[in-house]
């Protein structure tokens, strides 16, 4: 296995209304590549969202942006520079984490949806804090995660979600 030095090149997205942070581990080979979270092809995260929100999937950078900044979400990864083999997350080591409370402080954030396990473990081994949101572990959206359809994806990522969202939570809470 060849391990490669990354360093974590994507800003975060979010603004002064983003309520809910979600974190993935580090970005892949791919998304490296298309200089854009979730860039792999067959990576269920933006038809998965797009799904939660009943909207269609964006396409573009601009319009994956929007979508997020719209639907008041922020994005970004655990990681800022790691030794990595290729894409896969459990290769990972020599972590040095981002600061993720940075965008907590800058943002009105009300829980941290965290893009699954690997992700999950390295947030609570490196980027625990005193006054944290709440923090939800959500099924990876990875191609490599094939025991999740899509289907069942969207049901898991709809809770926090919708849930944590000020402007549906009511709806959210009626059904």
């Amino acid at each position: 296995m060849e391990f490669l030095h990354a360093v974590h090149t994507l800003a975060p997205i979010y603004d002064n209304t983003s309520e809910i942070l979600i974190l993935g581990s580090f970005p892949s080979v791919k998304s490296r590549e298309t200089n854009f979270y979730y860039g792999h092809p067959r990576n269920r995260f933006w038809g998965v969202i797009a799904a939660v929100f009943g909207e269609s999937v964006p396409e573009t950078i601009e319009e994956k942006k929007d979508f997020l900044l719209r639907n008041h979400l922020a994005v970004w990864d655990v990681i800022a520079s790691c030794e990595i083999a290729g894409s896969a997350d459990s290769s990972i080591k020599n972590v040095v984490p981002n600061e993720i409370e940075r965008i907590v402080r800058a943002a009105p954030i009300s829980s941290i949806c965290i893009n699954g396990d690997k992700a999950y473990r390295l947030f609570l081994k490196y980027c625990r804090y005193e006054t944290m949101p709440k923090v939800y572990k959500l099924p990876s959206t990875s191609p490599a995660n094939a025991a999740w359809s899509k289907e069942r994806l969207i049901e898991e990522w709809s809770v926090p979600l919708c849930k944590e969202r000020k402007d549906v939570r009511r709806e959210y809470e009626k059904n």
